[in-house]
């Protein structure tokens, strides 16, 4: 799953660099936390794109939150980077970092605005639990961090 396999990697905004140690899954069926749950919208457009797009969003007209798009065009499946660095928490990292609804959308292969490669992160390393912070399918399994 792309939600563990992002632990341990590097988010990168020019300057700034960041490891990943948390994240949480959204996938692209059964899952009504999903914002893709109820179908395609304008603002889950990038989503149903190509995987490694960043998909943002302003939370509770607060917090803007990074997801990286990971299933193939036309599967809408995201990954929420949760926390990163000194940041704990998908707010404090995307306001620490610089991030917002400018990125949209960005390819984050390449450009300003990038996950680059990082350590392996042994399983043993590595806790699964339900996801925090929302109501909606939170019994899943879907949220992963380095111990």
């Amino acid at each position: 799953m792309v939600a563990r396999e992002l632990l341990g990697q590097w988010l990168v905004h020019g300057d700034l660099r960041a490891q990943i140690f948390e994240t949480e899954a959204y996938l692209p069926e059964g899952d009504a936390a999903a914002h893709v749950f109820a179908g395609r919208t304008k603002r889950t457009e990038v989503i149903f794109g190509p995987p490694g797009h960043a998909y943002v969003y302003l939370n509770y007209g607060l917090h803007f939150m990074l997801n990286v798009v990971v299933e193939e065009e036309g599967v809408p499946g995201c990954v929420l980077i949760r926390g990163a660095g000194d940041w704990k928490g998908p707010g404090r990292l995307t306001r620490g970092m610089g991030i917002d609804l400018s990125h949209y959308g960005v390819d984050l292969t390449r450009g300003e605005l990038t996950i680059r490669s990082g350590q392996n992160i042994a399983d043993e390393n590595v806790l699964r639990t339900p996801r925090i912070g929302i109501r909606k399918s939170s019994e899943m399994l879907l949220r992963f961090l380095i111990a």
